[in-house]
């Protein structure tokens, strides 16, 4: 009997000590935490005590999650056993955050490349209905959104061949190509929702990325679920704008999915200016072993938005609100269906080396009945990028080589009608098009002592594109016509010296080149501009880095050499053609700093935080001559020489808070003559909200706000020498929103 009680008492013992018991603590303070939330699977949400501690009865190892508001979430797994947790609080420290540019995961502050992080903080500090304001306050970055959905992105000046759409910049989406082997990317086809981060590397980065002189931007919308959450927002506001959002996470095993769906309409300001876009997204993530692990991705994206069209100055001081002449009665417009998936996989080869490769498969319908014709396109396309990361040593310091490949191709069938009415009339002519570009990789990083790390890349490109006229109404000739570019080897050469633990110093020096796209070459008025070359740039940069815990500054100044520069002219019939303009000198400074006043203080006003953004783009035409005018020496068309974004955000411990941002924009130079300029303006917008955890599941959150607080008249988004005078885009004059956010989690 007494072996019998004693054998119980031990089992008992047994049963007690299976449990995981955490505490968690601040990481700078060392102070415990109360009430974090705490989220494993297989557990209901638990909170943390006045010792900050929590216990979970469990025999076996689980992943946990960690919420508390003013403090970076955290994902990690424990097994039985007591275990320390420090969470970090919310900061602007540069030393604390990680970013993968140059497939190389790194703290920024040994990054060796001017690199600008748009995070979800930076999304939700404005009315998330596009990617505009919060991509802008960071500097050197300007994205134009001339109508609703319509945008152009300019890195360091990049967007003066893009009259409309994103070209010259290559993008990412969760590590796959979303930029198209033609060199353009339908950026407007991805809702904000698809966006959790954004990592944009400004100047040339050929050598690892390929082509594009603007720079690369890493959209990431991924994460791996823990537990369950169902999260609904919904938005109204000006110019009979509705979003709707309803989106679920859940964890399935070791991996999960999550899936949501997006509807958002406005009437816009101007005339002809009305958006309809409707997103659909899911991801999922399995650990197929503990060498392997895959992820898919499917987006399915259905956008119709309107062209109002630019304006002349006499149009635009009678009315601002109206369309371009014609505009309407043609129905100038979008509409475009694509559907976009792709799969990833991660393999661990060794301890040393590992394998990333991603495949995707992409269909695109679109539709543009525009004033002067009507363009129809019916394609696909696929592509994929494969990296290999080895670490080992060279002279007993640590060597990361990083080696792989990107290959894409599209198909297209291309037909232009006439425009009656805005219905397609009878054919102009047509085509079919096939773009192909690819590239190899190699890039050694060397840690060469404690302080320094020291990189090499290079890439070998290449890249054509063919255009198979099936018909020609004005009788010429038919056939393929195809031009292939000459393969163009990158190199970037580039170092990071450690100051101390908060400071660094990085210097590079790197080459790029951007052919011209198909929309270059294959006009909408059917001429084929098969001479136009590729850009090819030079760009030395030198930048300084400080992150403390409340403190944090980049300074950034740079000169960019660019031959045979793309423009754009307009001609008598209002078609946008495309020109090689020399050469151009582009010099600029871009300073980031940005300090916390308050950070999760105990007070009433738990954090205050400010910050600015200093832009100086000061680019020239170094060499352009075009007929009897000669422009060398002018200021470049489109680009702004001074920009200053500040900021200003308040967060209370009741949960209300306010985010305040001005911005002020230079006089930029609409033609290539430098006679007519938009004039400098003023832009503020404000938020304020409240958000607060109802219990451990429900998280809710109401807020509002205004666009343009100022009621500056200005124009996001120019169009440059344009034929009879037609430069402006009005933007919405003073415009409010307002919404509400759900989220349960289980």
């Amino acid at each position: 009997m007494k072996q019998a009680f004693t054998l119980i008492l031990f089992l008992a013992s047994l049963q007690l000590s299976a449990q995981i018991e955490l505490k968690i603590i601040d990481n700078n303070s060392n102070l415990p935490l109360e009430n974090v939330r705490v989220k494993s699977q297989g557990s209901p949400i638990l909170s943390t005590d006045s010792n900050g501690i929590v216990s979970i009865p469990k025999d076996e190892t689980i992943k946990f999650s960690f919420a508390l508001e003013g403090y970076e979430s955290f994902e990690t797994t424990f097994g039985p056993g007591k275990h320390e947790v420090r969470l970090s609080p919310i900061s602007i420290n540069l030393a604390a955050v990680t970013v993968s540019a140059f497939e190389s995961e790194r703290p920024i502050l040994e990054q060796s490349a001017s690199i600008s992080l748009v995070s979800e903080k930076d999304f939700s500090r404005f009315n998330e209905t596009s990617i505009v304001n919060s991509f802008n306050t960071k500097p050197g970055i300007r994205i134009e959104e001339r109508a609703p959905a319509s945008y152009r992105i300019s890195i360091r000046g990049s967007s003066l061949r893009a009259p409309f759409g994103v070209r010259n910049v290559k993008v990412y989406w969760n590590e796959v190509p979303f930029t198209s082997p033609d060199g353009t990317t339908a950026l407007n086809l991805l809702d904000l929702t698809n966006i959790r981060t954004a990592e944009v590397i400004k100047g040339p980065s050929g050598s690892i990325y390929g082509a594009g002189n603007g720079g690369v931007v890493n959209l990431k919308s991924q994460a791996n679920p823990n537990g369950g959450r169902i999260s609904t927002d919904f938005m109204t506001g000006s110019f009979g704008l509705k979003r709707f959002r309803l989106g679920i996470s859940q964890q399935v095993g070791a991996g999960g999915f999550e899936a949501s769906y997006v509807t958002q309409k406005s009437d816009g300001y101007r005339e002809q200016s009305a958006m309809d876009r409707k997103v659909f997204q899911l991801g999922s993530y399995f650990p197929v072993s503990e060498k392997q692990e895959i992820r898919t991705q499917l987006l399915i994206s259905d956008l119709n938005y309107q062209i109002p069209g630019a304006l002349n100055a006499d149009q635009l001081a009678e009315d601002p609100t109206q369309a371009r002449p014609g505009s309407v009665a043609q129905n100038s417009s979008i509409a475009q269906q694509s559907v976009f998936a792709s799969m990833a996989q991660l393999y661990k080869i060794s301890n040393r080396a590992k394998n990333n490769t991603v495949l995707y498969l992409n269909t695109n319908d679109f539709e543009n009945p525009f004033n002067l014709d009507y363009k129809k396109e019916l394609g696909f396309g696929y592509g994929g990028r494969s990296t290999f990361t080895i670490d080992s040593k060279l002279g007993g310091k640590d060597l990361r080589i990083i080696a792989g490949g990107e290959f894409q191709t599209s198909f297209t069938e291309a037909t232009n009608f006439g425009n009656r009415g805005g219905v397609a009339d009878t054919i102009r002519f047509a085509d079919k098009l096939r773009a192909t570009q690819g590239f190899l990789f190699q890039q050694a990083e060397w840690q060469g002592s404690e302080k320094l790390l020291m990189t090499v890349g290079l890439s070998e490109n290449f890249s054509s594109f063919e255009i198979d006229r099936q018909i020609d109404a004005t009788g010429g000739p038919l056939g393929v016509q195809t031009r292939t570019f000459d393969p163009i080897v990158v190199p970037r050469f580039a170092f990071n010296y450690q100051l101390n633990q908060y400071s660094s110093l990085f210097s590079s020096l790197s080459s790029g080149f951007s052919p011209p796209t198909i929309d270059e070459v294959r006009t909408n008025e059917g001429s084929l501009n098969l001479d136009l070359e590729a850009e090819k740039g030079i760009n030395t940069e030198l930048g300084y880095r400080l992150g403390k815990e409340r403190l944090n500054i980049e300074a950034t100044t740079f000169y960019f050499q660019l031959k045979q520069t793309i423009t754009t002219y307009t001609n008598e019939q209002g078609v946008v053609l495309f020109r090689n303009a020399g050469a151009t000198d582009q010099k600029g400074i871009e300073v980031a700093i940005d300090y916390a006043i308050l950070q999760n203080n105990t007070g009433f006003f738990s954090d205050l935080k400010v910050g600015t953004a200093f832009t100086g783009h000061y680019f020239k035409f170094k060499d352009y001559q075009k007929q009897d005018n000669d422009y060398s020496g002018n200021d470049l068309t489109g680009v702004a020489p001074n920009t200053v974004v500040s900021r200003i955000d308040l967060r209370t411990a009741p949960g209300i808070y306010l985010n305040f941002t001005h911005q002020f924009t230079d006089k930029m130079p609409l033609n290539d003559a430098n006679t007519v300029y938009q004039d400098s303006y003023n832009l503020v917008n404000l938020r304020f909200g409240w958000v607060k955890w109802i219990g451990k599941a429900w998280e809710i959150e109401a807020f509002g706000g205004v666009d343009n607080l100022l009621d500056e008249s200005y124009s996001l988004g120019n169009d440059l020498n344009p034929f009879g005078g037609r430069y402006y885009q009005p933007a919405p004059t003073r415009n409010w929103y307002g919404g509400i956010k759900v989220g349960f989690n289980y």
